[in-house]
């Protein structure tokens, strides 16, 4: 391909771990793309979709280890659509749902990159499912909210105002939440949270390995770390975890997830 022509990027959601989840359009592109850029939360098993002639380019980041900067990220994507005319960037969950696919998506397009989207199946949504937990239900209230955890505690002006959540939604769903949970907690029950309301953490959520604590949120950061749970979580707060079902949930796929601190 010459210089001024790019191919496609295709900023595709490889959901959160079960290979079964994954999208019949991810798994077509998977299949013909010439290049891959990936992160650290896929499963080998999606790897193997792909042909034996693509390139593959590992761009996972971790916390605590050297990671890749999201600009270099954003130029091996554009450098990847120069020479190659179908380049899959495969993200954990769904691309635009704290995955910095949305930055990604409109570096592409300010260069002229052409780049389409393609969903997946969000950790938040499926995790507490594979654990029998509905993230709604009418009996447990209206709203439910999706939150990241993973900003700096020291950071000078959070986007999260965790006090006003606390009473703002009927549950919680905070995605890359323990690092930062004694705080979190701290500031939701600062914020008004009752601090007996129900929580949840599930660890290496549809995958093997998984797990699942509750507790009273009062509780939460004594048992996460008694049981020494860790990353990759999803933490869970609101009455809705009541309604936990002990039958007709999916079992976790026998796939192995890496673990982070």
């Amino acid at each position: 391909m010459t210089e001024d022509k790019y191919g496609t990027v295709y900023l595709v959601g490889g959901g959160p771990g079960d290979p079964d989840l994954l999208t019949v359009k991810a798994q077509r592109l998977l299949g013909q793309c010439d290049a891959l850029v990936y992160d650290s939360l896929v499963p080998q098993e999606l790897l193997e979709l792909v042909s034996k002639s693509c390139q593959l380019y590992f761009v996972g980041k971790r916390r605590g280890h050297h990671s890749i900067p999201q600009s270099k990220i954003n130029s091996v994507l554009r450098e990847m659509a120069r020479t190659y005319s179908c380049v899959v960037r495969l993200k954990g969950g769904d691309p635009f749902l704290f995955g910095r696919g949305a930055e990604e998506a409109a570096y592409l397009e300010s260069h002229g990159v052409p780049v389409e989207v393609v969903p997946g199946v969000t950790a938040g949504i499926a995790v507490p499912a594979y654990a029998g937990i509905p993230v709604t239900h009418r009996r447990a209230g209206s709203s439910v909210t999706f939150v990241t955890g993973h900003e700096g505690i020291d950071k000078i002006r959070p986007f999260v105002n965790w006090r006003a959540l606390a009473l703002a939604s009927d549950g919680l769903v905070i995605y890359m939440g323990l690092h930062n949970l004694q705080y979190i907690v701290d500031e939701l029950i600062a914020g008004g949270l009752n601090p007996s309301t129900t929580s949840a953490v599930i660890q290496q959520g549809t995958v093997i390995g998984q797990r699942c604590l509750k507790a009273p949120l009062h509780d939460l950061v004594g048992e996460v770390k008694r049981l020494e749970f860790a990353s990759p979580s999803i933490v869970m707060i609101g009455p809705y975890i009541d309604f936990q079902v002990a039958t007709s949930a999916p079992q976790p796929a026998n796939v192995t997830m890496p673990i982070t601190f």
